[in-house]
């Protein structure tokens, strides 16, 4: 569509025709943008790790207090659970992981996120999450606050309709920056999942927009990588082949996790009978249960994480056990509907798998498995996500920056690449791409209901 056919489309949208509101005015509003997202993204988490701190405090009171006191954390989630759900009705573009959103609009399929979307986001994954420890990540809300607050300084500043919507995509970059402390990969997932190309305006917003925000948000919860990962030695050339193996045999995995999101999602729909809340209630109250038995059977899965990475030793049975029930436990907490993303669980999850990867080579191979467990857990982290969001390059850095970790990119690559095969192969679509027409069949639906 040329801007003749559209007259919200100026000839500034045309990168051969950038002018000094494309690279100076825009890049400016931007960058307010994306500083604001730094200091609420950097909130939300901060209030997620005090919340945590604070559901660990009642989970260790309640198992020194007898067997009733053991209800009142499974209360407690099941509330959290059913309050996040009641907020995405006052707001349902809140519900679930938002990128999904961000995709439709940057596709014209759907109008930019209203202001509300960011309260709603706040508040519902902050309960979701943080006092109800669902099996969802941060990353969900932040992005789509991120991309709430690009629209809203579009429509101050009296943008045209294309230009918001392209500081709305600009702005979800900036939000996953915020949420991973992770600049690069939050633009590579801007230009890589979300916009699908490489113009100038993407890129030269993308870069001003998720420096600012990285840097306000360092402001608020430190200036670290996600993960302390010990010094590791670049894994020989003659072990390429283990990753390769090993990145199938997740894309399996990826396949499966993807089927089972759908299915999930395809159930709790169907019971149709039964509010949503009192639905994500009983999904809280599984969750609280779960978190009284081990309470890194739920959450986010971070601290699971940098516990395996710190040297934490488990049991191949125990790491089977924590394997499936975070397997099942995810896409169950998101089909819940709160506000709630996917990324910080496939993380745990394929940590997980490159533990118990390392377990089994070991069995055969004594020393060699043990030498390899950190590479594997962090490949296993990136190709969980490639398999599963088809994003490879987001992927890939993102877990490099999480970990601080760059001797092993040749592994991340090679596993990365045997993943999205069998994902190919396998006819397993994107999540997000699933997830999208979801939303928009949902919403039709209501439409033709009067809703």
């Amino acid at each position: 569509m040329s801007s003749a056919d559209d007259p919200d489309l100026t000839p500034a949208d045309d990168d051969t025709h950038a002018d000094a509101r494309v690279l100076i005015w825009l890049t400016i509003v931007a960058s307010v943008a994306g500083a604001i997202t730094g200091f609420v993204g950097g909130a939300f988490r901060w209030l997620l790790m005090r919340a945590d701190e604070m559901r660990l405090d009642i989970g260790d009171w309640a198992h020194h207090h007898g067997f009733a006191a053991l209800l009142v954390p499974v209360a407690i989630s099941a509330a959290a659970a059913a309050v996040a759900t009641a907020i995405t009705r006052w707001e349902p573009r809140a519900a679930g992981s938002g990128i999904q959103h961000v995709e439709a609009v940057e596709r014209g399929e759907a109008e930019p996120p209203p202001p509300r979307v960011v309260p709603a986001r706040f508040v519902g994954g902050l309960i979701a999450i943080g006092c109800g420890g669902l099996v969802l990540g941060r990353e969900g809300p932040t992005v789509h606050m991120g991309a709430a607050i690009g629209a809203i300084m579009g429509r101050v500043t009296r943008c045209t309709r294309d230009e918001i919507r392209v500081l709305q995509t600009v702005l979800s970059g900036t939000g996953l920056a915020v949420a991973f402390n992770a600049p690069i990969s939050g633009a590579l997932f801007c230009i890589e999942e979300i916009a699908k190309t490489v113009k100038l305006r993407y890129v030269l917003w993308t870069m001003a927009s998720v420096a600012v925000g990285t840097a306000c948000s360092r402001v608020v919860v430190g200036n670290h990588p996600d993960f302390t990962v010990p010094a590791i030695s670049t894994p020989a050339l003659a072990s390429i082949p283990v990753f390769v193996i090993f990145g199938a045999i997740v894309g399996v995995l990826g396949v499966a996790y993807n089927w089972l999101i759908r299915a999930c999602l395809t159930t709790f729909q169907a019971i149709d009978r039964v509010p949503g809340p009192a639905k994500a209630a009983v999904v809280g109250g599984v969750v609280g249960a779960m978190l009284m038995i081990n309470p890194d059977l739920g959450g986010g899965g971070d601290d699971l994480t940098q516990a395996l990475f710190g040297g934490h030793r488990l049991a191949i049975g125990v790491i089977v056990l924590y394997l499936a029930v975070r397997f099942f436990a995810g896409p169950v907490s998101y089909s819940a509907g709160t506000p709630g993303g996917i990324f910080a669980p496939m993380i745990a999850l394929g940590g997980l798998s490159g533990l118990l990867a390392a377990r089994i080579i070991d069995l055969f191979a004594p020393g060699y498995g043990h030498d390899l467990m950190i590479p594997l857990m962090i490949v296993g982290m990136s190709t969980l996500f490639t398999a599963v969001v088809r994003a490879p390059f987001t992927g890939a850095v993102l877990v490099m920056e999480m970990t601080s970790t760059t001797n092993i990119a040749v592994a991340l690559l090679a596993g990365g690449a045997a993943a999205m095969i069998v994902s190919q192969l396998l006819n397993s679509p994107p999540i997000y791409d699933d997830l999208r027409e979801r939303m928009l069949a949902q919403w039709k639906g209501r439409e033709g209901e009067g809703v």
